[in-house]
């Protein structure tokens, strides 16, 4: 059983942010403020043995985060409750004026239409929520 194309499907979602791409970078990678921004993680995020730990609506999960880097790249792995890693791509562009929030979404095996598209919505609420955040700071 091979991998075929319409096992794949992604959503590319972005917001513009009027802050730099480093204040943007910094500020979304530190995992500490990440309930600050993201509703799944709202319940909290901590340190266990030099692990990212969070209570989230599906249980408790991992956060692995890419090394602190020069192309401000965030990606991050979510290993959930039964043990599935999930992969976020996510980026931070430089764009005239501020900077671009790329978040890919990326549907996983078994979700129907609307969890996918709920997955999506989530994911764009959360990256406003972030917009907003940083644009009341720089005020």
């Amino acid at each position: 059983m091979g991998f075929e194309s319409r096992d794949f499907e992604s959503r590319h979602v972005s917001v513009f942010i009027s802050a730099t791409p480093d204040a943007v970078y910094e500020y979304a990678s530190d995992p500490a403020r990440l309930p600050e921004w993201a509703a799944g993680l709202a319940g909290g995020i901590r340190r266990e043995g030099g692990r990212w730990i969070a209570d989230s609506p599906m249980g408790v999960v991992e956060v692995r985060f890419v090394p602190h880097n020069d192309y401000r790249v965030l990606d991050h792995d979510v290993v959930l409750p039964d043990g599935t890693v999930v992969l976020n791509p996510m980026r931070v562009i430089a764009a005239e004026g501020g900077a671009e929030v790329l978040f890919t979404v990326r549907r996983r095996a078994g979700m129907t239409d609307e969890d996918f598209a709920g997955d999506v919505a989530a994911v764009q609420a959360d990256l406003e929520t972030l917009r907003r955040n940083l644009e009341t700071t720089a005020d």
